[in-house]
C-alpha cells in the first residue's frame, strides 16, 4: 500500500470480516456512508479528506469459500484524540453492501515514532562504519607501506632470475616454495629466506643451493605439491619437509598458519621412509657411483630368475603360477633389510651372544620403555642418559652432541643416522627396524629389536 507520507502523523489499521464477496469500493463507500453525521461537522470523513487531514483509505481484501477478509488503511494527521475517535468509529460499520461484517481496529501507529526508530538504527550504522573506517584507515596505511615494501624486498636470484628474499644468499638455511605469491606470502610474514621453483622442473640454481644450505621444502597442501615435493626429494637434498594444511596453498596461508606448519616440519629421511621413496631420493654420497646403479641394478635382476626356473621345463601349467607369486613375494623383503646388508650387522650377535649380554638386555629395556613415543635417548660413555629428544629432531641432536656414545630410539634407522654417528665416533646404534642402508659404516653396532635378546 502506498501511504502519502506529508499527511500522516497516525495510521489506523483495522481488519475486516464480511460474510459474503464484497470489494474495495464497497467497502470505502461504507466507510464514508455509516460515518456520516456520526460524529459531527468537525469530524466529517469527507471534509477532513478534502482538507488533507485524513489521507486517501487504502483496502486489501482477499476472498475465499463465500467469506472476504481485509485490512483498511487510514492515514491520519489530526491529534491523537481526533485519530483515536475516528478509528473507534470504524467499529460501529455493521454492514458492507448487502453483506454483514466486522470492522476491529488492531491498533492506531505513530508513524513519527516508527520513523525516529527508522532513523535511530540508520544513523547507528552510519556511525558505526564511519568508526570502522576511521579505525582501520591507520591500519591500511600501515600495511600498505609495509606491503610495498615486502614486494620491494623481492629479488631475482640465479641464471634462472627465480623469485626470492633478499636473505637467500646470506642464510645458511633456506625455504623452497612453489611459485612468486608463497614467496610473497612468507616475506608478508617476516620470512625473507624463501625462494620459489616456479614449475615441478627444479631449476639447476635450486639444486645447487640444496647441497650448501640447510633446505626446507614447503609445498601445497594438494596434488602439485606432492608433484614438486617428489622432484626435489630426486634432483635435490632436502633436510625437512613442511605441508600445508590439506587442500591449502601457501600462498594464502595467514601468518599464523605458517608458522604453525613451518613448526611441525619433519626430517625428509622420516618423510622418506613413510611413503616409501626410499628408491626415488637423490644421495650426495652416492654421485660417484651413479644413482642409477642403485636404483635400477637390484629390480631387474630379481624378476628374471623365477623365469627360467626349472619348474618351467617341467610342466608348462606351473610356469603361469610361479611368476606370479615369486614377483609379488620377492622385492618386499629388499626394502626392509637389504639382504646383502643384513648379515654383516647381526653376525657379530648370535642366539648365544645376546643371551647374556647386559649392554643388549639394558638396550632392550630402553627401546620397550620408549615403544610407541616416537622418542630417541642418547648415550655417553658410561652408556648413561645424556639427553632425551623427539625422534625427529634426532638428525639435529647428533649433529650438536659430540659426545653421543650410543642412542636408542623408537623409529627408523636410515643411512643419514648412520653417517651422522660415524662422524662423531659413535660405537651403537639402536633402533625399532632398519630403512634402506647402502653402506654401513665400520666400528658401529647397529642392532633393531629382532636383535636384541628376548626377555
Amino acid at each position: 500500500m502506498n501511504i502519502d507520507p506529508s499527511t500522516t502523523k497516525y495510521l489506523i489499521s483495522a481488519r475486516l470480516e464480511a460474510e459474503g464477496i464484497v470489494e474495495k469500493p464497497d467497502i470505502v463507500g461504507a466507510v464514508f456512508g455509516q460515518t456520516e453525521g456520526l460524529l459531527g461537522e468537525e469530524l466529517d470523513l469527507r471534509d477532513l479528506q478534502k482538507s488533507g487531514r485524513i489521507g486517501r483509505i487504502e483496502v486489501d481484501v482477499v476472498s475465499k469459500k463465500g467469506r472476504t477478509e481485509g485490512l483498511i488503511m487510514i492515514p491520519s494527521s489530526l491529534d491523537q484524540v481526533e485519530t483515536s475517535i475516528m478509528a473507534a468509529s470504524l467499529e460501529t460499520i455493521d454492514r458492507v453492501g448487502p453483506c454483514k461484517a466486522t470492522i476491529r481496529v488492531d491498533k492506531v501507529e505513530d508513524v513519527r515514532v516508527t520513523k525516529r526508530n527508522k532513523i535511530v538504527e540508520r544513523a547507528r550504522q552510519l556511525l558505526t562504519s564511519m568508526l570502522e573506517s576511521s579505525k582501520t584507515s591507520g591500519m591500511d596505511l600501515l600495511d600498505e607501506v609495509r606491503a610495498s615494501v615486502q614486494v620491494s624486498e623481492i629479488v631475482s636470484y640465479g641464471a634462472e632470475r627465480l623469485p626470492s628474499g633478499p636473505n637467500v644468499s646470506d642464510s645458511d638455511a633456506i625455504i623452497i616454495v612453489e611459485g612468486r605469491q608463497d614467496v610473497l606470502n612468507l616475506l608478508r610474514s617476516g620470512i625473507k629466506n624463501a625462494i620459489a621453483v616456479e614449475g615441478t622442473n627444479v631449476p639447476k640454481t635450486v639444486q645447487e643451493l640444496s647441497k650448501e644450505k640447510v633446505v626446507t621444502a614447503f609445498v601445497d597442501g594438494d596434488r602439485g605439491g606432492d608433484l614438486i615435493l617428489r622432484e626435489l626429494l630426486q634432483v635435490g637434498e632436502v633436510d625437512f619437509i613442511a605441508r600445508a594444511p590439506r587442500g591449502r596453498e601457501v600462498e594464502e596461508l595467514t601468518q599464523k598458519q605458517i608458522m604453525k606448519s613451518l613448526r611441525n616440519k619433519i626430517p625428509a629421511d622420516q618423510f622418506v621412509e613413510m611413503y616409501g621413496l626410499a628408491g626415488q631420493v637423490y644421495k650426495p654420497e652416492d654421485d660417484t657411483a651413479g644413482p642409477v646403479e642403485r636404483e635400477e641394478a637390484p629390480p631387474r635382476p630379481q624378476p628374471r630368475p623365477p623365469m627360467p626356473s626349472p619348474a618351467r621345463q617341467e610342466h608348462r601349467n606351473e610356469p603361469r603360477n610361479e611368476p606370479r607369486m615369486e614377483p609379488r613375494n620377492e622385492p618386499r623383503p629388499e626394502p626392509a633389510g637389504e639382504p646383502g646388508f643384513e648379515p654383516p650387522m647381526r653376525e657379530p650377535t648370535p642366539a648365544a651372544s645376546r643371551a647374556g649380554n647386559p649392554k643388549l638386555e639394558k638396550y632392550r629395556d630402553m627401546l620397550t620403555q620408549i615403544s610407541g613415543s616416537s622418542k630417541a635417548r642418547i648415550l655417553n660413555d658410561n652408556d648413561s642418559i645424556a639427553a632425551e629428544v623427539p625422534v625427529r629432531a634426532l638428525v639435529e641432536t647428533l649433529r650438536t652432541n659430540r659426545q653421543a656414545r650410543a642412542v636408542v630410539f623408537d623409529g627408523i634407522i636410515t643411512q643419514r643416522i648412520l653417517d651422522i654417528a660415524s662422524e662423531i665416533g659413535m660405537r651403537s646404534v639402536v633402533g625399532m627396524k632398519m630403512g634402506t642402508i647402502t653402506k654401513q659404516p665400520s666400528g658401529i653396532e647397529v642392532y633393531t629389536k629382532t636383535d636384541l635378546p628376548v626377555p
